[in-house]
């Protein structure tokens, strides 16, 4: 008697052989050879990446259904399942490592096995039934990684902006505004090379930190601009091999609408498919925001230091217990976070600039490495300025009569003497204030140096910290 087939299982084909794969699993044989290749990371594709590859799958099917390149009832149903995946489901059928197979083939075709076989499904067929609804010949007729890929970091990158980064700059420029107008007449010591300086008014502080985002937002808008530029059209090597005339534009206008954003052909398909740049431009206005808000955590991490041998000018407020074994203690968590994901995106920045440049003739290999670094690089960014807004900036309280101690005790305050009493006098007052404890009013008035009046009018705190226009 003939052994049944187990029910469980399909066999699928591919030009190395044959391969069992179970009957509920959506991808197929080239997916199943990528996991038994790249077991490196447990790394799983960007759920924005995939969003990025279903969207250009969903329009090439559509534009190649409408020009008869493919059947439309194959078209509308491979639309159909890019639906079902772009609205949540079938997300644990996206598996391969994202250290792969370079270009990202793996990753590509893991896309189009499980478009290809939901597809079948919704045509009353049954997985891996590929002379229907085939992965290569319909899901990724005109295509090829080569074109789609880099097409998927465009869109993903923007995507993750549009949904992620700039949504969170703008709540946090916006928190640091009112904080600057809230804190405008608290009066604090300045600090260069970390030692006293002259006085400033603490809202400056911050409406500084709101005008240091708004700049790079706007390096990071100007950069994402050479993303909208798209090579998808160029087939295997940039020359359009295997396409219907009409399909590189109509792709292009298909996705713009899809996306909300204002997309057009590059105006070389093969150099869209060998340079990097754009990606290299975008993780460089990303890695040069990550720098300067390190420098902005740690700057709140030190106005909050103490409580009793700090600074303490301000407090960020207490999000969790700060020690194992200190108890009333309370850390910056939300500062100390910020910084770590900043050089976690320095980090990524420094890949992908060594993956851009290590592409050869007519393709960068190197594109799943760009990919998740610079995707992931703009969504934790954006999750983290969000967190740190919600979590800590919003929460922020002066320490009013601690500003106004340091700022009055500052030696720096000699500073606005140069002009009455000369440089050098003015050091020497200094010098003696500092190793007698004596004011500075009160050596410059021993030494009749000024008036009590003029003195009083240029020790004016108030003046000295108002930022001249």
């Amino acid at each position: 008697m003939a052994q049944q087939p187990d029910s469980q299982f399909r066999i699928e084909h591919d030009s190395m052989g044959d391969r069992s794969i179970r009957s509920n699993i959506y991808y197929g044989i080239q997916t199943l050879r990528a996991i038994e290749n790249f077991p490196i990371s447990g790394i799983m594709p960007l759920d924005t990446y995939v969003d990025a590859c279903i969207l250009i799958k969903k329009a090439t099917s559509f534009v190649n259904g409408e020009l008869g390149c493919i059947p439309l009832d194959v078209s509308q149903a491979i639309i159909e399942a890019a639906d079902e995946v772009l609205g949540g489901k079938f997300r644990d059928q996206f598996v391969v490592d994202v250290y792969q197979a370079g270009a990202g083939t793996s990753h590509h075709m893991n896309i189009n096995e499980v478009l290809a076989n939901r597809a079948l499904e919704i045509l009353g067929s049954s997985k891996g039934n590929y002379q229907q609804v085939s992965p290569n010949d319909h899901v990724n007729y005109g295509q090829s990684t080569n074109d789609v890929i880099p097409t998927a970091i465009r869109i993903g990158g923007l995507l993750a902006l549009s949904k992620t980064l700039h949504p969170a700059l703008e709540s946090a420029r916006a928190t640091l505004e009112e904080k600057a107008t809230e804190f405008q007449d608290v009066i604090k010591s300045g600090r260069t090379h970390l030692q006293d300086a002259v006085p400033v008014r603490l809202g400056e502080n911050f409406r500084a930190w709101a005008q240091i985002l708004a700049e790079h937002q706007n390096r990071i808008y100007t950069a994402s601009g050479d993303l909208m530029a798209l090579g998808l059209g160029g087939s295997a090597a940039g020359t359009g091999l295997n396409t219907h005339p009409q399909y590189r534009t109509r792709v292009v206008e298909t996705l713009s609408e899809l996306i909300d954003i204002p997309l057009e052909p590059a105006p070389h398909l093969m150099a869209a498919m060998q340079s990097m740049a754009p990606f290299v431009n975008v993780s460089g206005a990303l890695r040069n925001l990550a720098q300067d808000l390190v420098k902005i955590s740690h700057d709140l991490r030190l106005m909050d230091s103490g409580p009793k041998t700090g600074f303490k000018e301000i407090q960020l407020p207490p999000v969790q217990p700060g020690s194992s074994i200190m108890p009333g203690k309370y850390n910056p968590v939300m500062a100390e976070m910020t910084s770590m994901v900043c050089f976690q995106v320095m980090g990524y920045d420094s890949a992908i600039a060594l993956a851009a440049q290590a592409g050869q003739l007519e393709l960068n290999v190197m594109m799943p490495l760009i990919a998740y670094n610079l995707i992931h690089s703009i969504e934790i960014l954006g999750n983290t300025i969000a967190a740190l807004t919600e979590r800590c900036l919003k929460g922020i309280t002066a320490n009013r009569e601690r500003c106004l101690a340091y700022a009055e005790a500052s030696l720096a305050l000699v500073t606005a003497l140069n002009t009455h009493i000369g440089y050098l006098n003015a050091a020497a007052v200094a010098k003696e204030s500092l190793e007698t404890g004596k004011s500075l009013r009160q050596i410059v008035l021993e030494k009749k140096l000024m008036s009590d009046t003029e003195l009083a009018k240029v020790l004016n705190l108030e003046e000295m910290s108002v930022i001249r226009e």
